[in-house]
């Protein structure tokens, strides 16, 4: 995979529709791949179920997760993302509307690399999202591939 791709896991259609606008916006060009709960988002990852096709070591550049999706919840993906030694590194911001201290605490505590509140303003939302892709998709350098 030569592409920089986005798993923008989100159950809202509302949010969902937001956040590919904020990444338009802001001519993030990368692919993004969506998907709806939890158990879709791993099998996404880990080329497994409805996404058997997928070649698992292509890995994306990014994961978007929400915390409050069906089947399996957010930190639960975490926590499993950051258990498989395939989808360990890959960079996880969580981007949820939750309030809570105890789901910051949680997600930091299951290896989020970012924490960030939706903000309610839309062009609050747009900002956000333009600094999390300059910085994930842009500055950052992942750390090198296996076997190299």
């Amino acid at each position: 995979m030569t592409e920089k791709v986005i798993l923008l896991v989100e159950d809202h259609p509302d949010d969902e529709a937001l956040t590919l606008r904020a990444l338009r916006r802001n001519n993030i060009g990368n692919d993004v791949v969506v998907v709806h709960d939890g158990e879709e988002a791993l099998d996404w990852l880990h080329g497994t179920g409805g996404h058997a096709t997928r070649v698992p070591r292509d890995l994306p550049a990014l994961v978007l997760l929400d915390l409050k999706i069906p089947k399996i919840d957010g930190l639960e993906v975490l926590r499993r993302i950051r258990e498989h030694p395939e989808t360990s590194l890959v960079p996880v911001v969580i981007l949820t509307s939750s309030r809570e201290d105890r789901d910051r605490l949680n997600g930091y505590r299951n290896g989020a690399n970012s924490y960030i509140r939706k903000p309610i303003d839309f062009a609050h939302f747009v900002e956000a999202v333009r600094q999390v892709g300059l910085y994930w998709l842009v500055l950052n350098e992942p750390p090198p591939a296996r076997g190299t």
